[in-house]
């Protein structure tokens, strides 16, 4: 694989990949969660400030070790076993029903606007995989700069709403300080139900490590992509929802999905419900495009290291485009199947518990591997050690204790679904060996 991925481009590939759909209907669950616009707007400050500590912490072992993204950090850390674990949920439920959803989205906003009510918004949502994957087959260069250009433009409708709700010339007062909950709720319970919430929107992250043999400098750039990308996220969140607010009453956004379709319709008038939607489908494209540009490349790690069936096919890229094909086609025909049976919705929320015990996994791994190999070359540190990667595994222990508070049968399914890799890890091993 080429190293042709610019710090540009893997900066938009988190920025691109974490802000999807959630930035536009997140405020409505969250609002009625906190039940103050004070401790909305906390929520999502700390809810950044866990996301940033956390891409700091993984950033030092992405600079240090030299190899193939957060599969084989854990393999490196804690043995083969983990970072297989890891790379089976993502390829085989993670990466698949992100795409799925993603795509699912766009297809019922793509016929909501243009008026389409005869056609079935999946064979949208089909249609959009196939031609993200004929991109994406064309070289990681070219998928790579369409995020990079989809970014920019996904991020115009927020700017927009953003400064027109700052200029709003009459404003809805919203207090900040000091961050209080709402009358009927605690201030404990409204700060770990509506983080838990926040936390949710930022996940995503920790896919373009799986990049990392193909960026420029690694050493340099991915830990700055992850840093950048994650602060910028956080200041996006945090404006934008306080535009909201600022636009309309708490009252009517409690609870609303349609928050920002309203919020457009006050600032722009009644092109305001098309802006929003048009906003809505080039975000959750470049959501699905980023997912798919890292999702692809799971298995082919895996395979290059001899760990899955037919791993001669799926662990080979194109000589001239540098992409893994028949992995990419792995991924995206799980994709298409969970697009037809409808069930990804599911699956996402059982795989988001996995992927935090592993993210926090790797958070743990900065202090192991300060302790065992304490003259490894560390061309970028965590800073304020070893406060800041405490912060990030205090923050996922958080998310992992909560959903299995409040889900906690999906928590147990999604274990499962992980755990059944292990007979498929066993059993190339012995036919390995």
């Amino acid at each position: 694989m080429q190293r042709q991925i610019s710090f540009g481009q893997a900066l938009a590939t988190v920025v691109g990949s974490v802000i999807g759909a959630g930035v536009f209907f997140k405020i409505g669950t969250i609002t009625q969660q906190t039940g103050s616009p004070s401790m909305t707007i906390f929520v999502w400050i700390l809810a950044g400030l866990i996301s940033i500590c956390s891409g700091l912490t993984v950033s030092e072992i992405a600079a240090a070790l030299n190899v193939n993204g957060a599969i084989e950090y854990l393999d490196y850390t804690y043995g083969n076993i983990w970072g297989f674990l890891f790379g089976w949920a993502e390829m085989t439920v993670y990466f698949p029903a992100q795409i799925a959803a993603l795509s699912a989205i766009f297809g019922e906003q793509f016929v909501t606007l243009l008026g389409l009510k005869g056609l079935d918004s999946k064979w949208v949502a089909l249609a959009l995989v196939l031609f993200l994957l004929g991109i994406n087959l064309l070289g990681t260069k070219a998928a790579a700069r369409m995020q990079a250009v989809v970014t920019v433009i996904k991020l115009i409708p927020l700017a927009l709403i953003i400064f027109f709700g700052f200029l709003n010339p009459h404003p809805v007062a919203v207090s900040l300080f000091p961050p209080a909950p709402g009358a009927d709720q605690s201030w404990l319970g409204a700060v770990s139900q509506g983080l838990l919430s926040a936390l949710f929107a930022f996940e995503g992250w920790i896919i373009v490590t799986n990049l990392a043999k193909e960026v420029r400098d690694p050493t340099k750039d991915l830990s700055r992509a992850i840093i950048i990308g994650l602060s910028v996220v956080t200041v996006i969140y945090v404006l934008i929802n306080y535009a909201f607010m600022t636009v309309l009453p708490f009252g009517k956004i409690v609870g609303n999905q349609n928050t920002a379709f309203y919020a457009s319709l006050r600032l722009f008038g009644p092109v305001g419900g098309k802006f929003v939607t048009t906003g809505i489908l080039i975000s959750v494209y470049g959501a699905c495009n980023g997912f798919m540009l890292t999702g692809i490349r799971t298995p082919f790690i895996l395979a290059q290291a001899g760990r899955l069936p037919f791993s001669s096919k799926l662990g080979r890229s194109s000589v001239r485009t540098g992409v893994p094909v028949f992995s990419a086609l792995l991924v995206d025909a799980i994709a298409l199947v969970m697009i037809a049976l409808g069930s990804f919705d599911i699956l996402t929320d059982m795989l988001v518990f996995v992927m935090w015990t592993f993210t926090t996994l790797l958070s743990v791994a900065v202090f192991i591997l300060r302790k065992r190999e304490p003259e490894l070359e560390r061309p970028f540190k965590a800073p304020g050690y070893p406060f800041i990667p405490l912060i990030s595994v205090i923050g996922g222990l958080f998310i992992i204790v909560m959903t299995v508070i409040n889900q906690f049968v999906l928590s147990v399914i999604g274990l499962g679904l992980t755990l059944l890799g292990l007979p498929i890890y066993y059993w190339v091993k012995m036919t390995r060996d």
